[in-house]
């Protein structure tokens, strides 16, 4: 897992990558170390409960994931 060391609360953008599968992130978990760890949806669900009891702070934009179009055929 790869974390980084300076931890941010600004929103998550489409850089910001999921730690375990290199998806975008959508879940920041900062630790009382100072570190973070992010997660796309999929890894966020699947961690989410362990994930809050040893976050300091979550920033779930998970949320996001209900508002993308969905692509038009023709």
């Amino acid at each position: 897992m790869t974390t980084a060391v300076a931890p941010s609360s600004a929103a998550l953008t489409a850089v910001d990558r999921c730690d375990r599968c290199g998806a975008q992130a959508y879940l920041r978990v900062e630790l009382a170390s100072g570190l973070e760890l992010l997660f796309c949806a999929h890894h966020a669900r699947e961690h989410g409960e362990k994930l809050r009891e040893v976050a300091v702070t979550v920033t779930d934009e998970t949320h996001k994931l209900a508002g993308t179009p969905a692509s038009e055929s023709d």
